[in-house]
């Protein structure tokens, strides 16, 4: 009985320090998003530079795919009077995350026209061999107003 009662306890720390780890985990994920929206509300991309993976594949809401090269470049070249995030949610797989929010932002675009964007985005997040969370992949959807 004494077993049967240890293993419980064993079992039920586990879970809980699983939940610990998720709930922290999104937390993590959740201001590494605040960080990317800091970068467009300052109009700095070196803020959002270290977060996206060498390998970052970014569908906008155009259809064109860009990488991450190409991603920062577009995002130097963008500027934002005024930009916001809402309904931000993560959820947590292991080592992968996903990220979802909605994205309002007036400016002028990378091409230099005014840009008024109302978005749903996607981001795909993985925890490195480093340990450091990066961005992998990124999805932008028009909401229709």
């Amino acid at each position: 009985m004494k077993r049967t009662w240890m293993w419980c306890l064993v079992a039920l720390l586990s879970l809980g320090s699983a939940a610990w780890s998720q709930d922290k985990t999104e937390k993590a994920v959740a201001a590494l998003e605040q960080q990317w929206l800091q970068s467009q509300k300052t109009n700095n991309p070196d803020l959002v530079a270290p977060l996206l993976a060498d390998k970052l594949v970014n569908t906008g809401s155009d259809g064109k795919v860009t990488n991450r090269t190409e991603s920062l470049a577009n995002a130097k070249a963008t500027k934002y009077d005024s930009v916001d995030y809402d309904d931000v949610k993560v959820t947590v797989f292991g080592d992968t995350a996903i990220a979802t929010g909605t994205f309002n932002g007036k400016g002028t675009d990378a091409a230099g026209k005014p840009l008024d964007a109302h978005e749903r985005w996607t981001d795909t997040w993985v925890k490195m061999g480093d340990g450091k969370w990066q961005c992998v992949a990124s999805h932008q959807s028009v909401i229709k107003m």
